[in-house]
């Protein structure tokens, strides 16, 4: 019989120690260690490549840690069951990639899918719920329209309306800034910002966007070559000292990482009239 160890509250709501993770011979995260504190916007951040949205699956169950330890809640994933697996899936909310948006169903239903869908609620809670969510995100008047009426900005918010639906305890955001122009960029910002305050939820932002990211930020972690290369505040973050955070947060086009893939020299693929 499963006993629950309920940790203190100041306990990581999620925490990994020496966890691995790749593709076939592809090493992906390799030993990696951090704590996800609860209550908090911590973003994750680094180049392209780096394992960021793999770090999410993890999180979220898709993947399973290939070596060390994942522990949610003090619990350690590795030995959750199917049922386990579904009851924590339920307490975290998640925003795909632009949107991901049931193009078929109404702003209102895409809000509603995972309240019927995991739950017994009678239909007029479910609406009321629904428009309390839209409400937080100021798309309750937009609740009739379909996707394709809407902009990619309020499509964004529409997904993250639908993703604190069940009031979830983690809410996880896979570049939720890309695509979006400056105001729509912004809003969704602030929007993150406030409702993980408001309705004290843990957030994981993966971004690329440093400005707006470290402004919302509590704790920022960068990954590089399958290891933490720095993490802590972003006041920390922007003062390491570190090549490749430097480069990462300068926008440097000259560092650790590099323009050019690695190529015969210039002279010997076109002085010699070689072939490729």
């Amino acid at each position: 019989m499963h006993t629950q160890v309920v940790p203190p509250p100041t306990a990581p709501l999620v925490s990994l120690r020496g966890v691995r993770f790749g593709y076939g011979e592809r090493l992906i995260l390799d030993g990696i260690d951090l704590d996800i504190p609860r209550g908090q916007v911590t973003a994750i951040m680094g180049a392209s490549g780096g394992g960021k949205t793999t770090l999410l699956r993890l999180i979220g169950g898709q993947y399973k840690a290939q070596a060390g330890v994942l522990q949610v809640d003090g619990q350690d994933m590795a030995q959750f069951n199917q049922d386990r697996l579904y009851a924590w899936r339920r307490r975290t909310g998640m925003l795909f990639q632009f949107g991901a948006l049931f193009t078929d169903l109404s702003v209102f239903d895409n809000v509603a899918f995972p309240l019927r869908e995991h739950t017994d609620l009678p239909e007029p809670m479910v609406r009321d719920i629904v428009l309390m969510k839209l409400e937080a995100v100021g798309l309750r008047g937009a609740r009739d329209l379909m996707p394709s009426e809407i902009s990619g900005g309020m499509a964004r918010r529409v997904a993250l309306a639908r993703a604190i639906a069940l009031d979830p305890e983690l809410v996880m955001y896979d570049e939720p800034f890309a695509g979006l122009d400056p105001i729509s960029l912004g809003t969704a910002a602030r929007l993150i910002r406030r409702l993980n305050d408001a309705l004290g939820l843990t957030s994981l932002v993966v971004s690329h966007d440093l400005d707006e990211t470290f402004h919302i930020a509590d704790h920022v972690i960068i990954l590089a070559n399958g290891r933490i290369a720095a993490q802590g505040t972003p006041q920390a973050v922007r003062e390491s000292q570190d090549p490749l955070v430097h480069q990462f947060v300068t926008a440097a086009p000259d560092g650790p990482v590099r323009f050019h893939h690695p190529a015969l020299p210039l002279g010997q693929d076109f002085g010699c009239g070689a072939r490729p």
